[in-house]
């Protein structure tokens, strides 16, 4: 009703020159026909009046709420905005005034070109104002709130509204940021005249929303901050979308302006960008679903997943422990579709703690969603870097790249950066906009993509929204570090105040760390600082599903434990000490232990069988694969290595996968195996690698990494070994003892006698403390008495690793590692200091109401995905660069000319399938100011740096000679010069 507004219902007053008052008539709705939203710049090449914009962005928020919004949060918006229906309204008043802060002086002095009409229609301002900065969003929060008061909203409502608006560009403001620039003297945000235009599009909107009065607007309930961080997100969403220029042509002619054309609007931008929402009402799994998803009976540890979340009474956490190769992938998903239906989320996200490219979970998750709903199919993203190089992936792609920036839109009007755009993906194209990937329905990602939505930094409520919709569902959830684990727990907190449910997967998880798990979702939901479940009962062995959830009287729990699908075998443990180079020895030291391991290989397969050899480093694993081929020249070797491009490394990952993978269930028959292999890797072959070994020959590690490893010997039932390799044995090297080796006849071999010593590089990865318990158990392993029984002595295992005292190790270890273990504990503190600082609720907020202050002292991050990844690690993540080859033009190593201008889709992936890890000794903060492309701004390649490689292969960075070698990788030779 554009010819309609509201009309100011008082008459007001102005003073004269002389101070004198008189009646002011000036008709405030006049400003609803001039104020400028955005410039044709962002508006598809017509000014935008903000009632043009506001109007837009409300109309899109009704759309978010119809066709996006699962039925939970559609549930809790009713609940809080007083009943069924009210929260679509109450959605899309509050993203129809998110812009309220551009009907300033402070906003609209920046438009020279309309300061004309702004002054025809009464509304001006001091010269000087443009000195005085004022973001509109903090300016829309501060004047929002005696709009409500005047309007007789009750404070509470008041308290956690307007960081809603305040916030919309990223940042969760403190109020006492809000404030205009003192200095200005009140021009930012202007004269009384100025108050009254912003009442009447406050009106204006609320009128267009069939609200009869801002009163009426008022919410019944404060909702959980949970609630209003997904609103925050929802209107940054509605913001985005109605800034997409080609949708949303700026309107000019307030005649022009009204609700029913924003729907139009709304509706056509809705259909061409594709965004829908989950499951909506899932039907609960049959009995026989899981033989339907999967076309196999369960085994007793999923049946009994299945089982247990079927039992649980509310939304909580669902804990599944059980060795490699039980199936907890396909509990999990069980359960959270059991779970899904039950408690009606919307979506899943599925975790893994490191992804590579082989990794199947994209494939698996995929067919499993299909299974319930086909026309899902299209709806499950991959959210990596590197995505376009699984082929599950890449054969989904079929738009192109040029229109995603147009079509999806952004708010870019205070010079914020556009989204980072790249190659039309399914499903939609938003999704894969800057932040917006948790959005989607059903998403499968590292880990890592969790826990960033958990820091306190800039668009926290783009990524943690998308999460609080879904069930999660995270892998080998052990894995995580120090600060990984910090910020997994404050994901539990908000998923517990949220009530999303929770499945967490693990072969190796401590009691001390389940117990934290638990009490971190139990303080969540029960909305406490601190909270927990004393009570809980740990399993003592495996598998097991542990649940707890939380309920008015106090927590619930149930532990449960069944029989594994392969009986507990003895596995023999065999050590093969190596010397522990001092400095200027390195490169002996290392020669004579490659070539011991290369003649102990050569003997081990006399008869033929397929090694797995795992190196703690990428350098280790290069030089012991150029001496196994040396001595072994006709024994096939495969190299995996971070340092590989990820072309090269995913292709040798797939051929390892493929001959050497253990039978899937429902198969027959084992697939063929090569007579004879060696694999040698670094760590990137613990977690999600389905590799099933004949002998796993290892450096020393932590014990629950060391059982990763193991879990890749022996994983399948029938596949032909030969006769020495027929008994799982594992040899431990990578450590020098500290005596003769010989036993001493009282449980101990004499090389307890003195504490073991460990590559400098593993005690930096890894930790002297955790290693000297890891090389405790692994010398009484190989004592007389019962050897490790695995997967049963598994748990025993994991807790002397982690929860042990000093008599986990010889009495003659116990000063070394009484040491060790005061400066862990000094690591830990620090690392946990550094990631409380970064949490998205720090210690003593959590009992905060509102999101008011939410980014205080925020992260302001500015280096892309890998800057955030530094944020939730332990160590700095290692950085990514692309190879490339000069001579005649730039090229990478793959032979892929790099051109002058912005890049295809071809080439962007050209170069991703062409970047590697950098060195840990080259991991230098001014590798980041190095020959970044200009041209390749806002594509999916604007923070890949780039290595210029000499036409000999080699390049110097750090102040070491790097040579990139096609089988080797990229190789660190020492000191330039």
């Amino acid at each position: 009703m554009a010819d309609a507004p509201h009309r100011d219902a008082h008459r007001h007053t102005h003073r004269d020159a002389h101070g004198d008052a008189y009646p002011d008539t000036w008709d405030a709705t006049a400003s609803l026909r001039v104020c400028v939203a955005k410039t044709p710049k962002y508006a598809g090449g017509t000014m935008s009046l903000v009632t043009t914009h506001l109007l837009d962005a409300a109309a899109v928020a009704e759309h978010i709420w119809d066709g996006f919004l699962g039925p939970t949060t559609r549930r809790q918006l009713d609940a809080a905005a007083g009943g069924p229906g009210r929260g679509r309204t109450l959605l899309a008043w509050i993203c129809g005034l998110h812009d309220i802060g551009k009907v300033t002086p402070a906003f609209q002095c920046r438009f020279s070109e309309y300061a004309a009409s702004l002054r025809a229609a009464g509304l001006t301002w001091h010269p000087s104002v443009h000195r005085f900065p004022w973001r509109h969003g903090a300016a829309g929060g501060f004047l929002l709130k005696p709009v409500l008061r005047a309007a007789g909203w009750p404070a509470e409502h008041i308290a956690w509204v307007w960081p809603l608006v305040a916030g919309h560009h990223g940042f969760l403001h403190s109020a006492n940021e809000l404030e205009p620039p003192p200095e200005g003297l009140g021009g930012p945000q202007g004269d009384e005249r100025w108050e009254r235009a912003r009442l009447a599009h406050v009106h204006y909107v609320t009128d267009q929303l069939g609200l009869p009065s801002l009163a009426d607007a008022t919410p019944a309930t404060v909702p959980s901050r949970a609630l209003q961080l997904v609103v925050s997100g929802l209107v940054v969403m509605a913001d985005w979308i109605a800034s997409g220029g080609r949708a949303f042509v700026g309107i000019d002619d307030f005649t022009k302006v009204s609700m029913a054309g924003a729907r139009e609007r709304a509706a056509a931008a809705w259909s061409r960008i594709g965004l829908r929402g989950g499951w909506g009402t899932l039907p609960t799994p049959p009995p026989d679903a899981f033989e339907r998803r999967f076309q196999h009976p369960p085994r007793p540890m999923q049946r009994l997943a299945m089982e247990t979340a079927r039992d649980m009474a509310a939304p909580g956490l669902l804990v599944i422990e059980g060795p490699t190769g039980e199936g907890k992938t396909w509990a999990g998903l069980l359960a959270t579709e059991i779970l899904a239906a039950k408690f009606g989320a919307d979506g899943v996200f599925v975790g893994m703690p490191q992804w590579s490219v082989n990794d199947p979970t994209f494939a698996r998750v995929r067919e499993w969603v299909v299974r319930i709903d086909p026309e899902l199919a299209p709806h499950v993203a991959l959210l990596h870097g590197q995505r376009n190089l699984v082929p599950e992936w890449s054969a989904l792609i079929g738009a192109s790249a040029e229109r995603q920036r147009d079509a999806v839109g952004t708010c870019d009007e205070d010079g914020e950066a556009p989204p980072q755009t790249g190659p039309g993906q399914t499903p939609a194209d938003w999704f894969f906009g800057y932040e917006r990937g948790l959005w989607c329905p059903f998403v499968v990602s590292p880990t890592d993509t969790l826990l960033r939505a958990m820091t306190r930094t800039k668009f926290a409520m783009l990524r943690m929204p998308g999460l609080l919709s879904k069930v999660i569902l995270l892998d080998e959830v052990h894995a995580a570090d120090v600060s990984g684990s910090l910020f997994l727990l404050e994901g539990l907190r908000w998923f517990g105040e949220a009530g999303v449910p929770v499945v967490l997967l693990s072969a190796t998880l401590p009691a001390a760390q389940r117990q934290a798990l638990a009490d971190a979702y139990l303080a969540g939901a029960a909305r406490r600082e601190e909270y927990g479940h004393p009570e809980l009962v740990h399993p003592d062995r495996q598998p097991a599903v542990t649940a707890v959830w939380h309920t008015p009287h106090g927590p619930r729990s149930l532990t449960r434990t069944t029989t594994p699908r392969r009986p507990s075998a003895p596995l023999a443990v065999e050590l093969m000490p190596e010397a522990v180079p001092g400095a200027g020895t390195e490169a002996a030291a290392r020669a004579a232990a490659d070539a011991a391991v290369a003649d102990r290989l050569g003997a081990e397969l006399a008869d033929g069988g397929c090694v797995l050899v795992v190196r703690n480093t990428a350098d280790r694993a290069q030089t012991l694969c150029a001496e196994v081929r040396h001595r072994l020249p006709d024994t096939p070797v495969v190299l995996l290595h971070e340092q590989l491009t990820a072309a090269e490394l995913a292709h040798r990952m797939t051929e390892c996968l493929r001959v050497l993978r253990p039978a899937r269930a429902g198969e027959a028959t084992p697939p063929p195996r090569p007579e004879r292999l060696i694999v040698i890797a670094s760590p990137v072959a613990e977690q999600s690698c389905d590799l099933d070994a004949d002998l796993l020959v290892t450096d020393l590690a932590p014990l629950d990494l060391l059982l990763q490893r193991i879990g890749r010997l022996h994983r399948g039932d029938a596949a032909p070994r030969p006769g020495r390799l027929r008994t799982p044995r594992v040899i431990v090297t990578g450590y020098a003892e500290g005596g003769d080796g010989g036993y001493d006849g009282e449980g101990a071999t004499r090389a307890a006698a003195v504490a073991p010593r460990f590559p400098a590089a593993a005690e930096e990865r890894y930790g002297r403390h955790a290693l000297l318990l890891a090389a405790a158990q692994v010398l009484r392993a190989t004592g007389p008495g019962r050897p490790w029984s695995y997967p049963a002595d598994a748990p025993a295992l994991v807790a002397a690793g982690y929860g042990a005292g000093a008599d986990a190790v010889p009495a003659a270890w116990r000063d070394d590692w009484e040491a060790a273990r005061v400066t862990w504990e000094k690591t830990l503190r620090a690392r946990a200091d550094k990631a409380g600082n970064l949490l998205l609720t720090r210690q003593g907020e959590r009992e905060a109401v509102t999101l008011e202050g939410a980014h205080h002292l925020a992260h302001r991050h500015l280096g892309g995905a890998d800057e955030l990844d530094d944020l939730v690690r332990d160590h700095t993540a290692r950085r990514a660069a692309l190879l490339v080859v000069d001579g005649g033009g730039h090229r990478t190593v793959s032979g892929t000319a790099l051109p002058a201008g912005r890049p295809a889709t071809a080439t962007c992936d050209a170069v991703i399938a062409d970047t590697v890890s950098l060195p840990p000794t080259c991991q230098i903060d001014g590798f980041n100011d190095r020959a970044l492309v200009p041209s390749w701004r806002y594509t999916p390649v604007q923070h890949v740096r780039t290595l210029v490689l000499s036409p000999d292969g080699t390049a110097v960075l750090a102040g070491r000679r790097l040579r990139y070698d096609e089988e080797l990788g990229l190789v660190d030779e020492g000191p330039a010069g």
